[in-house]
């Protein structure tokens, strides 16, 4: 049983003001693994004092000296991948192919903003003003469960680049992780007060870091609902807010795609992370045309996914965070056979050969029009609906008829055609015939999906703002 009873406040691993313990749940499972002492209001109150005091030091550190840091703290993230890859798989139930992402990524996201700081402008001309980037203050940093170290890593290497210091809440479910990190960035011996990580309630610490009147600035990934109750509540104080939301992700398969390269992609895309993921591609857009082709190829596609145990390298979907998470995604999937979309794979229940753990069969709808729940609400699960179009200005609606805007995938044979398509499409990310990422360019979305961008240049400017000076 693992048994975690501080937090790190001002340098310092320390016992939380706040007795709640919660508990710990392997998903594979459903069995508890450990408990977290989590954090109050208290604890919340003094790690922003820590780093209000830590922030003026750290706000004149030059850039030479934040990139040294950056660096002793991507060594020590990454002298703890395999320690983070095997927290990873016990308490969030990652399979093989997204586990070794996630125990990497958090390394790679701290270099890969070394790389932006590098080439990072702090001071520039704009006609006879020098135009300079100045830290806001303290940042509140608020990380979700689906990829913990990697959030975490993320927006606190953004925000300490541009200068800030920063209070992290991570999510509670996600503390064997969290505390991994929280020792690397220990031993990357950084000034005390420049980061505090607090795990905690987002009703408790979360309500403290967005209400505070010395947090300057919110950096926030989760869902919709709280991240307009953080906008509400930064708006008492003018904080900056980055919120980093839901999706309804569509993939638009245009008539003139190859069905083999396709296919692979869309299935990869609705699936990635077991469907937990704010960019999943839940929305599939096929062609009137050949709906009955794409339709067959997709239900096969789909029932051929492994849905189980995480740690068996032949499985592609893993369980469901929690019981709450697992309840949830069936829900969905009774409400779309309510609605009349009709089942090609999957279904209510759990896999075959799968028993106490929060496992969901790869489930795939079709004749599902954009109005039905389960192509307006973002499930956050394997759940998947084919939609069809009769044209491409057809598609193109019906792709941008959603509340939501963070990414896209279009899939073609021409890919002059494809990027057309792209540009008409309302999403922060539009991906043209592949999946691959790039760090470089801003991430974020349009609509409900957020507000801001992170990654690259514009990640550390979102801990910024412009002063002009005239002489």
């Amino acid at each position: 049983m693992h048994h975690i009873e501080q937090v790190y406040i001002n340098g310092e691993f320390v016992t939380p003001h706040g007795t709640e313990r919660f508990d710990l749940y392997n998903p594979a499972t459903a069995r508890v693994i450990g408990q977290v002492r989590l954090a109050d209001a208290v604890d919340g109150e003094r790690a922003i004092a820590a780093a209000r005091a830590a922030f003026p030091a750290w706000s004149k550190t030059t850039k030479q000296m934040r990139i040294a840091a950056l660096q002793r703290m991507q060594a020590a993230v990454a002298a703890r991948h395999d320690d983070l890859l095997e927290a990873v798989v016990e308490e969030y139930g990652a399979p093989a192919s997204r586990s070794a992402w996630m125990a990497s990524y958090p390394a790679e996201v701290i270099a890969q903003a070394i790389e932006a700081l590098e080439a990072f402008d702090f001071t520039t001309v704009a006609g006879a003003a020098r135009v300079e980037m100045t830290p806001l203050g303290v940042a509140g940093l608020i990380t979700p469960w689906n990829s913990d170290a990697g959030f975490i890593c993320g927006k606190l290497a953004a925000a300490l680049a541009a200068g800030c210091t920063a209070v992290i809440k991570p999510s509670e479910m996600s503390a064997l992780q969290t505390q991994i990190v929280t020792e690397a960035l220990h031993a990357a011996d950084l000034p005390p007060g420049v980061f505090n990580i607090v795990t905690g309630r987002g009703d408790t610490v979360g309500e403290t870091i967005s209400r505070h009147p010395h947090v300057a600035k919110i950096s926030f990934t989760g869902s919709t609902r709280t991240g307009k109750a953080i906008l509400r509540n930064a708006a008492e104080n003018f904080t900056r807010v980055t919120l980093e939301l839901g999706g309804k992700s569509p993939t638009l398969i245009l008539d003139d795609a190859d069905i083999k390269q396709a296919i692979p992609l869309a299935v990869q895309a609705g699936l990635m992370n077991s469907g937990q993921a704010c960019v999943a591609g839940t929305r599939i857009l096929v062609p009137q045309s050949r709906k009955a082709e794409f339709e067959q190829a997709l239900a096969l596609a789909v029932a051929a996914v492994v849905s189980g145990d995480p740690r068996d390298a032949k499985t592609v979907v893993g369980p469901m965070v929690s019981e709450r998470q697992w309840q949830r995604v069936q829900g969905y999937i009774q409400k779309g056979l309510a609605e009349g979309a009709r089942l090609l794979a999957g279904g209510v229940g759990r896999p075959e050969g799968t028993r106490d753990g929060w496992f969901v069969r790869p489930t795939l709808f079709t004749d599902v029009h954009n109005q039905m729940a389960i192509a307006r609400d973002e499930i956050f699960g394997p759940v998947l609906c084919v939609i069809a179009y009769r044209d491409d200005a057809e598609a193109i609606a019906i792709a941008n008829d959603t509340d939501y805007g963070l990414s896209a995938l279009v899939l073609g044979g021409d890919s002059g055609r494809a990027r057309r398509v792209a540009q008409q499409i309302q999403a922060g990310r539009v991906l043209v015939n592949t999946l691959t990422h790039e760090p470089k360019a801003p991430f974020g979305g349009f609509k409900h999906s957020g507000v801001g961008r992170e990654m690259g240049a514009w990640g550390i400017s979102a801990f910024m703002e412009p002063k002009s000076i005239l002489s």
